[in-house]
């Protein structure tokens, strides 16, 4: 049986977003799975930086709630 946590999810534009999982399975080995968009993500050069900034604070989400359940766990 799996277990998945999500452990950040964002709209980088008006109609993409990524989704980071964290996938705990009992037979594998736990893994963290990163949800692109299925199809080229498209923005205005003007509006790079701000999705540029909201993906980095994605993965920053992402990588505080991972320490967060790592930390949780070793108690």
């Amino acid at each position: 049986m799996s277990q998945i946590t999500q452990l950040a999810s964002a709209s980088i534009n008006a109609s993409d977003t990524i989704t980071i999982e964290l996938v705990e399975a009992d037979e594998t080995p736990a893994v963290i799975i990163v949800r692109w968009p299925a199809k080229p993500t498209v923005c205005d050069p003007r509006r790079f930086p701000d999705t540029a900034a909201v993906t980095v604070r994605l993965f920053s989400e992402a990588h505080t709630m991972l320490a967060g359940i790592r930390a949780r766990r070793r108690r």
